[in-house]
């Protein structure tokens, strides 16, 4: 007896602490950026598909989006075409863009589908161009005062959720790649995938928007420290944005844009966690950066705060 206790009580206790998360989250939205080493990683990746799993089987409602940034760079490189990046975007020719299409809906996708349907027929992947998910129009970032033409990059103008939501209403698992169709042109665009999470956590009225990183959080004064900021506001975000690196602008404007919008918490996470996903939503002390909207008490509510 004395055995069996010994092993089974902290597993008792791990389920207790997670209870009142449960119970917030019952039935909620969650839509998780998949990226960065997650991606890569095999066994990150079945530790990403075996969260996602769990957070639909707890009774949650999760929404994944991914990029394929390694992947496409892989493939242009098969193709001949050199990857070129202007203000942080990839320059993305009519060529590149059929190699990214390909990439994100015909092979990260559908790795990502089978990995969370070996645990049920859960999952179903679409892309931003399925019933008009998401609609883009061409991006031309401003450089030095001067609209610059990066090809094929989409700026998100519409995002309609009735796929995603019928999909959530069957109980299924939505898989979404970040590439959408212009309503001006009919051309497909590539879309940054954090900036499509961010889009569809608000339009779905999601609680709340996981974005997987290859870094701990949010630093406090990178590269003199490693102190993470583990709680800000949309205001105290929006005042830090100038000062971070090109790689995080996208996730915390996501993040900004998110709540914004509407989304209770927005939190970047390091994917290089295993399980990251759980211990974030399902524990005492979270890890990585949570954003919550102004004005939100710093009381301690189930899920809430830090």
């Amino acid at each position: 007896m004395s055995a069996r206790k010994h092993t089974a009580l902290p597993k008792a206790r791990i389920l207790i602490e997670a209870l009142p998360w449960l119970t917030r989250h019952n039935g909620k939205i969650v839509v998780i950026k998949f990226g960065g080493n997650a991606m890569v990683d095999e066994d990150l990746k079945a530790a990403f598909a075996q969260d996602v799993v769990f957070l639909r089987q707890a009774g949650l409602r999760p929404v994944v989006v991914h990029g394929g940034g390694p992947q496409i760079n892989a493939q242009l490189d098969r193709h001949g075409l050199v990857s070129e990046f202007k203000a942080g975007l990839r320059v993305t020719t009519p060529e590149a863009m059929d190699v990214v299409r390909m990439v994100l809906a015909g092979q990260v996708q559908r790795e990502l589908v089978g990995l969370l349907n070996q645990h049920g027929p859960l999952a179903v992947g679409l892309t931003g161009e399925d019933a008009h998910t998401i609609t883009a129009t061409r991006h031309r970032p401003r450089i030095d005062g001067e609209l610059v033409d990066i090809g094929r990059v989409g700026e998100i103008t519409r995002i309609d959720t009735g796929a995603i939501e019928a999909l959530l209403a069957d109980g299924r698992i939505p898989v979404v790649s970040s590439i959408a169709r212009s309503a001006d042109d009919g051309h497909v665009y590539n879309v940054n995938a954090d900036t499509a999470a961010a889009a569809l956590a608000a339009a779905l009225g999601a609680e709340t928007l996981m974005v997987l990183t290859d870094v701990e959080g949010l630093y406090e004064d990178w590269p003199n420290s490693d102190d993470v900021i583990s709680r800000l506001t949309a205001t105290q975000l929006e005042k830090l944005l100038p000062e971070l690196s090109s790689g995080m602008v996208p996730k915390m404007e996501g993040c900004l844009f998110a709540v914004r919008g509407g989304v209770t918490t927005a939190r970047v996470i390091d994917g290089r966690v295993p399980h990251s996903i759980l211990l974030e939503i399902f524990t005492d002390e979270g890890i990585g950066t949570m954003v919550v909207p102004d004005g939100q008490t710093e009381e301690k509510e189930a899920g809430g705060a830090r």
